[in-house]
């Protein structure tokens, strides 16, 4: 596993664990060499974008009982793929996102001003 480090240069803190979110299952948008996908994005999820993710072929919305997903709905977090969240950037449709819970390796891919601009934990001037 890379270092739990957010897009602050903080600790990384844990996006949900109801429902329980990451590729690891504990929580935290932590991720590996492993994770081909980067689930890396703490995202509140939204009915705009859990519309969106669907119409991509990503149901996330709908039970999957067999793999222990209870389904997604507007207000819960979860850690989506960074490639997603840009998608849905691009398409005027990215999530508002958790700073302190959104891992340091989404910043291979976007930057830091965008995702401030889109976060509901902004920093404070200061």
């Amino acid at each position: 596993m890379y270092d739990s480090v957010n897009v602050l240069g903080q600790t990384l803190i844990s996006c949900s664990t109801s429902p329980l979110t990451g590729f690891f299952r504990d929580g935290c948008c932590n991720t590996s060499a492993d994770d081909a996908g980067r689930h890396t994005v703490c995202a509140q999820m939204s009915a705009d974008f859990l519309s969106f993710s669907a119409a991509q072929g990503n149901d996330l919305s709908t039970p999957r009982p067999e793999y222990g997903f209870a389904g997604l709905k507007p207000g819960d977090f979860w850690c989506l793929c960074a490639g997603r969240w840009v998608e849905a950037l691009l398409a005027g449709q990215a999530p508002a996102i958790r700073l302190a819970s959104t891992h340091e390796d989404v910043l291979e891919l976007v930057s830091l001003e965008t995702l401030v601009a889109h976060a509901l934990d902004r920093p404070q001037a200061g």
